[in-house]
Formats: structure tokens, C-alpha cells, sequence
């Protein structure tokens, strides 16, 4: 048993904060009176608002500060989105656990609550990764497709007072920030397929720390995903 306080590194956004309240109480489960000092780390993506996600996809944009954090042995182990994983873990880290998913699907979040088969041709439709925007061209390639940056909250209000359309978005980016009522549509998996790690957590440490890695094993759900 892990037993001094856990330190977890995090982004700092309400949706990174509720992630990690997501893994401790996965956590308690196995381990009831584990204590967590979660510190907040903004990372090059969250200062650099302005690179379109689609051009950093795979990359460690959303993770490298953190990464460093754990190298350095400021943070115990870091909670990310798995989906903003870089493509290859840094030389010194494991990958402890992956989390079982919340909710696989892309979610419309649209003014006037019209369906994406609703929208009227030419709307505007916010989307950050260049796969959601490739598959919905080929769904209707009569939409405008535009970059869209920012926490969920900055996003919705984009769309609330600006002239876009519609969004799309991770459900279950909304669904742990109790937002669902915002969903329009989940959108159907042969419109728009996800990314793989879509809806799960990723926990990384140490790979020297065969305690956090042995603590973590509890709420890993890559065996279980594959039996």
C-alpha cells in the first residue's frame, strides 16, 4: 500500500480536475484512506491557444510539462485524457493504467437543438481534430468546417455568441462536467468513428516505481479490454 500523499500532476482545466477526481475515487475503492495533492500544471497547449489541435495530434501538446514534472520527481504520477497521449511514451515513464470508458461517443452540441442531418447547407461547424473534420466532410461536405480552441466552457460559449452553428465535442468531456443537457446528438459511430482512447483516463509514472504501478493495476482496464 502507497502510503505517503499521493502528489498527481494535472492540466488545470475544470474537465483535468474532474478527471482526476475520477481516477481518486476509482483509486478508494481499492484503497479507502489514500490522501492526494493534486497540482495544477499548464501545459504548452493550454498557453497556445492559437495551433489548431489537427496540426499537434500524436504529439506531447497537451502532456509535456507534466511528463517533465514526473521525470523530475516534482509529481508522483500524472491523470491525462488517454486520447492526448503522445504517440510514444518518453524514456523513463510507464503508462500505469488505462481507464474503462466513460462514453466512446462525439457529441453535436447545436443552436436551435438541430440534429447534424438538420442543419441547414452551409452552417458553421466548430471541430478541433482534423478526424472529426475529415469525417463529417465526407458525411456532408456542404458544412463549414472551422477550427475550434479552448476549454469545453470556452467552447460552448463560442458557440453561444458567435456566429457558428454548431460544435462538436467529446461527450464525455460533457458528461463529467454534468453539461449532457448541452447534447444535441451523440453522432452514430458510421458518421463519425472515435479516437480509440476516447472516453478513458490515462495514468502515467515513474517505471522505477513498482509501488505506483502495482497501486494503479487496480483500475487498469487494458486486460480487460482485450480478453
Amino acid at each position: 500500500m502507497h502510503t505517503r500523499t499521493l502528489r498527481i500532476g494535472t492540466r488545470t482545466s475544470p474537465l483535468a480536475l474532474k478527471q482526476v477526481d475520477e481516477v481518486v475515487g476509482k483509486l478508494r475503492v481499492f484503497y479507502p484512506e489514500i490522501t492526494v495533492k493534486i497540482i495544477g500544471i499548464d501545459t504548452y497547449g493550454d498557453k497556445d491557444k492559437t495551433i489548431p489541435i489537427s496540426a499537434m495530434e500524436g504529439t506531447d501538446f497537451f502532456t509535456r510539462e507534466i511528463e517533465d514534472a514526473l521525470l523530475r520527481g516534482e509529481i508522483d504520477c500524472a491523470v491525462h485524457s488517454a486520447k492526448d497521449l503522445p504517440d510514444r511514451i518518453p524514456d523513463g515513464l510507464h503508462l500505469a493504467a488505462i481507464t474503462r470508458c466513460l462514453d466512446p461517443y462525439d457529441a453535436l452540441i447545436s443552436k436551435h437543438h438541430r440534429r447534424l442531418e438538420e442543419l441547414p447547407s452551409c452552417s458553421r461547424i466548430g471541430a478541433s481534430s482534423e478526424r472529426r473534420k475529415r469525417q463529417l466532410r465526407l458525411y456532408r461536405d456542404d458544412l463549414k468546417l472551422l477550427d475550434i480552441r479552448g476549454t469545453i466552457g470556452e467552447r460552448l460559449r463560442k458557440l453561444d455568441e458567435t456566429d457558428l452553428d454548431a460544435i462538436v465535442l467529446a461527450a464525455c468531456g460533457l458528461l463529467r462536467l454534468g453539461l449532457e443537457e448541452r447534447i444535441t446528438q451523440k453522432i452514430p459511430f458510421e458518421i463519425l468513428r472515435p479516437h480509440p482512447l476516447q472516453g478513458s483516463l490515462a495514468v502515467e509514472v515513474r517505471e522505477d516505481d513498482r509501488k505506483l504501478i502495482a497501486l494503479f493495476s487496480g483500475i487498469d482496464s487494458r486486460e480487460v479490454l482485450l480478453a
